[in-house]
């Protein structure tokens, strides 16, 4: 059994979010930054990075005033309280096949997670990409949240969202 350390290459690695609502999405990235990823005899064993909370951009929203607006937002405490919580972490616990099972902390707060990677290494090189499916609620995210406000129409704001994980590291 042979241990593996990859240290996560923070400016080749990025995470692609999308948020939906009643009338449409909204989508654009957030980065990694640092973390290391643990391979035994060739396959992930764990890992775990630290997402910084303050690099979230929003790519469809073109009018630069809307844009910071909507920044200001998702740094307020009604989604990510960023002056608080700077740093998102993502740990993994387990892995069983292509399956990863982790803890995600976001603002402080920590749960479960489990989704499935894929793992490509290429010499010292690694590439790992995977696609997660949050809850926000379960994070203190409850803005325009049906389950905790009625009657928001489409303004509802769907409680999941979507991080598309892909992460370059090279071997420590």
């Amino acid at each position: 059994m042979e241990n593996q350390k990859f240290k996560i290459v923070s400016t080749q690695s990025n995470i692609d979010w999308v948020g939906a609502k009643v009338t449409g999405a909204h989508n654009g990235t957030i980065s990694v930054k640092e973390g290391e990823l643990i391979l035994n005899d060739g396959k992930l064993a764990g890992g775990k990075f630290i997402i910084d909370t303050t690099s979230i951009k929003i790519l469809d929203v073109t009018d630069p005033a809307t844009n910071a607006q909507f920044f200001d937002h998702l740094a307020s405490d009604d989604f990510f309280s960023i002056d608080k919580y700077p740093e998102a972490t993502l740990e993994i616990t387990s892995v069983s096949g292509k399956h990863v099972e982790g803890n995600l902390t976001i603002k402080g707060i920590t749960h479960p997670v489990g989704f499935d990677a894929a793992v490509n290494v290429n010499g010292d090189a690694l590439i790992a990409t995977g696609k997660l499916v949050i809850d926000r609620t379960k994070y203190e995210m409850k803005f325009r949240s049906g389950n905790f406000f009625k009657d928001l129409g489409d303004t509802l704001i769907y409680n999941d969202f979507e991080l598309n994980v892909s992460v370059t590291a090279k071997a420590a």
